[in-house]
């Protein structure tokens, strides 16, 4: 729970100490360890002078950077710690912007924002509440690892949601992918049957019924291997077939989706969904 920045949000005169903390974990996940197969050791990685091929030792390891072929300018720590504009500790608000606007494939990564010091929560709540009010969303600047980044903040609950946006350049154009594809005009017959399947599987985001369905597997297949069990290997999935005829594959999804599902071995059968 430790805040991953800390600093002061600004909006014209007014201020307020917060706190940033990564909204996503992924310490949850498997993880493998690279080992020796042959002692079950683990393995460590080793800096290596890329000209002497001697190990490195810690306390030489350091910046360089690259002014010709070979050549580098060595840039100390403490030269970079003191390297400080205002968003390093500041993030002004630069200007509001309506939600739709924010194109998605610019956003990165979130983060919480929260008043650091009790003294903070009313001018954090006048800013939060502002926002709400007007359904918009604030873009600033700070310094995140050593590089500035721009931050779309937007009320989340009693808090701020803050996401870090990529740079223009850091987003390929989309043209290069889709500008080769042909205009093509649906039929309205076709269209009809996809929507009907659009309809049939419409729900609500719920990212509670999210699951890894393949680590989910792996686990399986970690205990059962601890165990010592030996598992037969199973067949791969078929490729799934090429659509010849797209009108009549579009007619029997809909005609298998109206089939109920079968019940699982021990297991009552599930009633079937009326359908409007």
């Amino acid at each position: 729970m430790r805040p991953y920045w800390k600093g002061y949000l600004k909006l014209a005169l007014v201020s307020c100490p917060i706190a940033l903390h990564a909204a996503c974990s992924t310490s949850e996940r498997i993880a493998f360890r690279q080992i020796n197969k042959v002692t079950g050791n683990r393995l460590r990685q080793q800096l290596v002078d890329e000209e002497t091929r001697e190990p490195v030792p810690p306390e030489h390891k350091g910046h360089g950077y690259e002014v010709a072929k070979g050549q580098y300018l060595v840039v100390e720590d403490d030269e970079l710690d003191g390297i400080e504009i205002e968003s390093t500790h500041v993030i002004e608000i630069d200007r509001f912007v309506p939600r739709p606007q924010l194109d998605q494939r610019f956003l990165d990564t979130p983060y919480y924002v929260t008043p650091d010091q009790p003294v903070a929560q009313e001018a954090f709540a006048v800013i939060r509440d502002a926002m709400r009010g007007k359904a918009v969303v604030a873009l600033g600047r700070l310094v995140l690892s050593k590089r500035e980044r721009v931050m779309a903040l937007e009320p989340y609950g009693k808090g701020l949601l803050g996401t870090t946006l990529r740079y223009p350049g850091e987003v390929r154009n989309a043209t290069d992918y889709f500008g080769d594809l042909p205009e093509l005009t649906v039929a309205p017959d076709m269209l009809t049957l996809a929507e009907h399947i659009l309809d049939n599987k419409a729900g609500d985001f719920d990212p509670t019924s999210f699951r890894d369905r393949y680590e989910e597997a792996l686990l399986a297949h970690l205990k059962v291997k601890q165990a010592g069990v030996v598992q037969q290997q199973k067949p791969t999935f078929a490729t799934p077939r090429q659509v010849i005829n797209l009108m009549d594959a579009l007619r029997r999804s809909i005609a298998e989706d109206k089939q109920p599902a079968p019940a699982r071995k021990g297991a009552p059968a599930a009633p079937t969904r009326k359908r409007a």
